[in-house]
């Protein structure tokens, strides 16, 4: 593959792994902390943090048989240097070069989500299709992520409010992620009581559907200020605010559940130092965009004493989600967002092929389009990655290819042994899709999505 220059979007800030050209050592370097908060100055001043960081850094690079004893180094600094982690200062002096404490989070909160996909079950015989394979105590054991230190509050259902006839006839909400919260051991090692909120990608037909859906819509969360500026994509909003009316003893909407949830625990750990944390992998990331906004926007996450609980995204292989407006209003509340991209995959693309946000100014921003608030705009700090494979073109959105990269960055795709249990998820996805496709008359909607996904794929190719 040869070296790429890469120009960045404006007010994106960027970090490429080419995966057969990148820099050698690339964790190697010094990577200084930011200036830290005043809300933590009881941590090491900064003249005491860098022979630490430094120390952690060149370990890494130095030896990489000693891994487990760098990430409990940087583990121990977690609980000092949090905020700036969760992205206090916009994750200045963290991205370029990709610092092992950031690196270490990435991959972490990559798994949580990775949970989501072997916990759903898709067989469809099974008394728990479409939904989770686990009870709420066992789901993070039963995925390997016993030793996480959280413990799952709730499980999260999504409806979306899309006429089209689905698996089994019923318009039903279907599992799309769960809540945890860090329990109190691990709250002496994170700095904070964290909460957790965890999406998976695309499995249903109407969630292949919503993510076809390309139309603006005004967001109009906060019942008091309706921003008709503010504009999300309407499959995703759809996704996120459609319940299940039809039926009396039905769910309430994804996003009642959650909001709902996370109140909760934000009242139940009053007093403590908590942070919010959203992660999500395709759609899934724009239903945490969605939250983190929500959250924000109707001000859950200010206490009576002005004090402000964090929110951070962390999102893996994600569209865009709204327009120029809904991106600076995100700004404005103070909503984090770190976007993990792969440049091949064609879902970070979308929506806005190119009605986006490099489209809607000229002559460097001094002149703006009319059209400029119907085009779509990509929210926070980018942190890009780089890798294809010719026999294996799928893996360019593969959530555990965007992990394992993170976490070997000098391997190429062909040497990363991905372990999944003996379920190759995203085959299945694929052959549920399509069995539907053909009992229910929507193989015009696959093939239409699936030519619109290889002609992208090609694109980025040439």
């Amino acid at each position: 593959m040869a070296s790429k220059i890469f120009m960045p979007t404006p007010n994106m800030k960027h970090v490429t792994f080419s995966v057969e050209s990148r820099p050698q050592q690339v964790f190697g370097k010094v990577c200084n902390l930011p200036k830290k908060s005043t809300e933590t100055s009881s941590s090491p001043s900064r003249s005491q943090q860098a022979p630490l960081i430094s120390s952690a850094a060149n370990s890494m690079a130095a030896r990489p048989a000693n891994y487990k004893l760098v990430a409990k180094i940087t583990s121990s600094m977690l609980a000092h240097f949090w905020r700036e982690v969760q992205g206090f200062h916009n994750w200045e002096n963290l991205i370029e070069p990709l610092h092992p404490l950031l690196q270490q989070e990435i991959i972490r909160y990559g798994e949580f989500v990775t949970a989501c996909y072997k916990a759903f079950d898709l067989q469809p015989t099974s008394k728990r299709y479409l939904n989770c394979k686990y009870g709420k105590k066992s789901l993070l054991r039963e995925v390997g992520l016993d030793n996480s230190g959280y413990e799952v509050t709730k499980y999260i259902y999504a409806t979306p409010d899309i006429s089209i006839p689905i698996q089994n006839g019923d318009s039903c909400g279907r599992w799309i992620g769960y809540v945890a919260v860090s329990d109190d051991d691990s709250v002496r090692r994170l700095g904070r009581r964290d909460i957790v909120v965890t999406f998976r990608g695309t499995v249903t037909n109407p969630e292949w559907i919503a993510n076809l859906m390309s139309s603006l819509t005004p967001a109009r969360l906060d019942p008091h200020d309706p921003r008709p500026d503010v504009k999300v994509e309407s499959g995703f909003l759809s996704l996120y605010t459609s319940d299940e009316s039809d039926n009396k003893f039905g769910l309430g909407s994804c996003r009642e559940q959650l909001l709902s949830e996370v109140s909760r625990l934000i009242n139940k750990y009053k007093g403590e130092t908590l942070s919010i944390t959203l992660a999500g992998h395709s759609m899934g990331s724009s239903l945490a965009i969605l939250l983190a906004y929500d959250i924000s926007e109707l001000g859950l996450n200010r206490s009576t004493d002005s004090s402000i609980v964090p929110v951070t995204v962390f999102s893996y292989g994600g569209p865009r989600v709204g327009n120029s407006g809904f991106k600076k209003r995100c700004e404005e509340l103070g909503v984090k967002v770190l976007r993990i991209v792969n440049v091949n995959d064609p879902i970070t693309k979308l929506p806005g092929v190119v009605f986006n946000e490099n489209f809607r100014v000229l002559m460097g921003g001094r002149y703006e389009f009319p059209w400029s608030c119907s085009c779509y705009a990509h929210i926070g700090v980018e942190l890009v990655l780089d890798f294809f494979n010719m026999q294996n073109p799928s893996c360019v959105h593969d959530l555990e290819t965007y992990i394992s990269l993170v976490r070997c960055p000098n391997n190429r795709v062909d040497e990363i042994n991905i372990q999944r249990d003996g379920l190759d998820f995203f085959s299945r996805a694929r052959d549920l899709f399509s069995l539907s496709a053909q009992n229910f008359n929507m193989i015009p909607w696959r093939n239409a999505a699936e030519n619109m996904m290889m002609n992208l794929v090609q694109s980025q190719r040439t």
